[in-house]
């Protein structure tokens, strides 16, 4: 590897990872060679780039700068091998990370028009409702919910889904059906995936903005479990009507004070920085777009 090319490469890993272990692993380095390669830089360039601790690295302002100009650098880099070597096909392996209930009601029933679009395309879901580590897991594309924290990725919007409020016929006749988001307090509230975000329940009402406090009884760690919960009785989840479609139109769920909407939730598509987003993760991505349209 040309040590100009080495030196921008592992300084944009280390940095945009926080970390010259992951640097090291992602580069087939050992830790102290990552150590060395930006200390030299450094000092080459008479100036701190990174600022050390013993949980993570940070840029300084000029490492900010840096990052900006020699990722510009390797993805320019690395675009021109793409064209030279003529690999805008679609082909190779595509790695995306998804939540379940994303394959499973959304991908997995449309991926078939997809795969026959590119043949020579090999895919690999990880259907995790978990945040997995993009860059150590060598994902491709993540699928993600609601807003997203500054974490040095790249991402891009692919949709704001409409969320309702279920719950089963059954579930009604026991408990009755709340007429405004105030009587959620008295009923069973079920959460799924759990998020930092949860608590409390927004909604709009002919441009009202009305709020719930929510206190949930029962939480899964994902949104397939929320609808099974819901569907079986135990009480009134919030999901997006997207993933709840079969059961409503065959009335295996009811909405739950349809007067008030609530707040959408967004789904992102996130890519690991510091590289060229492949033709394949771009037309995979537009793909996802127009299904969750």
């Amino acid at each position: 590897m040309n040590d100009r090319f080495q030196e921008l490469t592992v300084f944009v890993r280390a940095a945009t990872t926080g970390s010259f272990s992951a640097a090291a692993r992602e580069l087939g380095l050992s830790q102290p060679s990552v150590s060395r390669i930006i200390s030299e830089l450094e000092e080459r360039l008479g100036v701190r780039l990174l600022l050390r601790s013993t949980r993570k690295v940070v840029p300084t302002d000029a490492g900010e700068s840096f990052l900006q100009h020699a990722g510009q650098i390797l993805a320019d880099l690395e675009r021109a091998d793409e064209l030279a070597r003529n690999m805008d096909s679609v082909e190779g392996i595509l790695r995306v990370a998804a939540p379940s209930i994303v394959c499973q009601r959304v991908l997995i029933p449309q991926l078939r028009k997809f795969a026959l679009s590119h043949p020579r395309l090999k895919m690999e879901f990880m259907t995790s409702d978990s945040l997995q580590n993009l860059v150590a897991d060598r994902i491709d594309v993540a699928i993600r919910f609601g807003k997203l924290k500054d974490s040095g990725f790249v991402a891009r919007k692919l949709a704001e889904l409409p969320r309702i409020l279920i719950a089963s016929s059954d579930y009604f006749a026991a408990r009755g059906m709340p007429e405004s988001p105030d009587a959620l307090a008295k009923h069973d509230i079920i959460i799924g995936p759990v998020s930092p975000q949860i608590w409390p329940w927004t909604f709009t009402r002919q441009g009202e903005s009305h709020h719930a406090r929510i206190a949930p009884r029962y939480l899964f760690d994902s949104a397939d479990g929320a609808v099974a919960a819901a569907t079986a009785g135990l009480g009134i989840a919030r999901v997006a009507r997207l993933f709840c479609a079969d059961e409503l139109a065959s009335g295996r769920l009811l909405a739950v004070m349809p007067a008030f909407a609530p707040e959408p939730v967004e789904v992102h598509a996130v890519y690991p920085g510091g590289r060229a987003t492949s033709t394949k993760v771009k037309l995979f991505s537009e793909f996802l777009k127009e299904l969750l349209a």
